[in-house]
Formats: structure tokens, C-alpha cells, sequence
């Protein structure tokens, strides 16, 4: 009970300082980055869709390690955090595909392209949302945890792939721009933005594990009750 207790004394500060870094994020990326010179001002969009994109990433990356662990030690506690993870990925990974063709119309002229990565990233959602929609038809809890982890794992290898796709195809989208060093283009205050700005997605990210983690927990623990009830009626 003190260890709960404890945990959720962090829970006011945490939410302030993520809240503060958001405004933050937001203030570098609206204000504080200089305007690119050819997009103009619709480029602003881009401290927000890259930090969505890196955010669904790493969901997925929680979802691959805790869905092996969940087939290794068929343990209910990784199968919480796996399904935590993925609602949080696709929320992400849905706003990479709004934000993108946003950003995309004023500048290709178009809204949508099935070049390489634009159609990996939205095989990676189906993939993901098939995770999500799998779970409500099966009612075995463990049956369940074990054919959605073989999705997460499966579906997780679409991400190194989304990764090189602009590498190994001609391919609308923009070069990386974070890795590339120098010759990624942007200026130095651009790429603080874009840090500050995965920074502040990042912490978000861990805030809203913490209340995925433990609504998966109450949804648990709701089931098992009913199933004792269920069971003592028989």
C-alpha cells in the first residue's frame, strides 16, 4: 500500500513537468525555430511529426521486448505493458498520418503517395490496429496474450524497414535528418526544437504508460471477478 501510495505522490509532478515540457516543445518549434526558407511556415509542422513518429516507434519497441517476454515467462504483467504500449503507438502513429499529409499537400501538391516508407508506416498501423482488434475476440486471457504477442513481434519488423526505405527506394520523403550530421540541412536552432520536442514526447510517452499499465490492471482484475462469479452461480 505504501509503495502505491508512493508511486502516485509522483504522478502531480510528473504531469506538471510533461505539461511543461509540451509548452516548451511547442514554443521552440512555433517560435523559437527560424522559418525554413522553401516550405515556410507549414515546415513548423515537422518538429511535431518527427516526435510522433520516434514516440510510435519506440511504443512498438515496448511492444516487441514485452511480448517475447510475455511467450518466455507467460507472465500477465508483459502482456499489460505490451497492450499498453500499442494503444499508445498506434494514437502516435495515427497522428504521423494525419500530420504528414498535412505537411505534404502544400508541398508535393498532393496528399498522399504510396512511395516506400509513406505505405510501410501505414502497413505498421494496420498491423497494429489488427493487434488491438484481435484481443477483443478472444476471451482466454493467456490464449490471447500469446497470439497477440506473436502479432506484436511480427509487426514490429516493419519499423527497421520503414527506417531504410528511403535509403533503398527513390522515395518523395525527406532524408533523415537527425542522423545525417551535417549534411542533414537543418540549422542548429532547428534541431534543438526537434530534440526539445522528442524530449517532451518521450516523458509523455511514460506518463501515459503509467495509466495504461494500471487500467490494464483494473480491467484484469475486474475479469477475474466476474469469472469467480460466474463460476460460484454454476
Amino acid at each position: 500500500m505504501k509503495s502505491n501510495q508512493r508511486i502516485a505522490s509522483l504522478d502531480a509532478p510528473l504531469i506538471l513537468f510533461t505539461a511543461i515540457m509540451i509548452i516548451g516543445a511547442s514554443y521552440m518549434a512555433l517560435i523559437y525555430a527560424p522559418t525554413e526558407r522553401t516550405m515556410g511556415l507549414i515546415q513548423r509542422i515537422f518538429y511535431f511529426h518527427v516526435a510522433a513518429a520516434w514516440l510510435s516507434f519506440l511504443a512498438f519497441f515496448i511492444v516487441f521486448v514485452a511480448s517475447l517476454l510475455f511467450l518466455l515467462k507467460k507472465s500477465r504483467d508483459w502482456d499489460q505493458i505490451a497492450v499498453s504500449s500499442a494503444k499508445i503507438g498506434v494514437i502516435f502513429c495515427t497522428l504521423v498520418l494525419i500530420t504528414g499529409p498535412i505537411w505534404a499537400k502544400p508541398i508535393w501538391g498532393i496528399w498522399w503517395t504510396w512511395d516506400a516508407r509513406l505505405t510501410s508506416v501505414f502497413v505498421l498501423w494496420l498491423v497494429y490496429i489488427a493487434y488491438l482488434m484481435l484481443r477483443g475476440y478472444i476471451h482466454d486471457p493467456m490464449k490471447r496474450g500469446s497470439l497477440s504477442a506473436i502479432i506484436g513481434i511480427i509487426g514490429f519488423l516493419d519499423v527497421p524497414f520503414i527506417y531504410i526505405s528511403i535509403r533503398w527506394w527513390r522515395t518523395q520523403h525527406p532524408q533523415p535528418v537527425m542522423i545525417d550530421g551535417e549534411k542533414s540541412g537543418l540549422a542548429p536552432e532547428m534541431l534543438v526544437a526537434l530534440l526539445v520536442s522528442v524530449a517532451a514526447f518521450t516523458l509523455l510517452y511514460f506518463v501515459m504508460m503509467r495509466y495504461a499499465i494500471r487500467l490494464e490492471r483494473v480491467q484484469d482484475d475486474i475479469h477475474h471477478i466476474y469469472q469467480d462469479i460466474q463460476n460460484r452461480d454454476q
